[in-house]
């Protein structure tokens, strides 16, 4: 009983976190949007901070599939 409680909050957890993540990836997000539109060389920080943003999301992303399947099994 206590680890279903404690894996639900996890899963909230990390629910908050990609959206905080996912929030910060849109603004570079929306630097790269622009210069594919313009056809000019996207900023060298934005694409970082793009794949940055996208494989911390990614990474909890798995965590959170992994902590729904121990809730599932229990």
């Amino acid at each position: 009983m206590f680890k279903k409680l404690k894996l639900k909050r996890k899963i909230k957890t990390y629910k908050a976190q990609i959206e905080i993540l996912e929030k910060k990836r849109a603004r570079s997000q929306a630097a790269l949007l622009e210069a594919i539109l313009t056809h000019t060389t996207p900023s060298d920080t934005d694409v970082d901070y793009f794949n940055n943003y996208t494989s911390q999301i990614n990474e909890i992303r798995k965590r959170l599939q992994e902590i729904q399947a121990q809730l599932e099994e229990l």
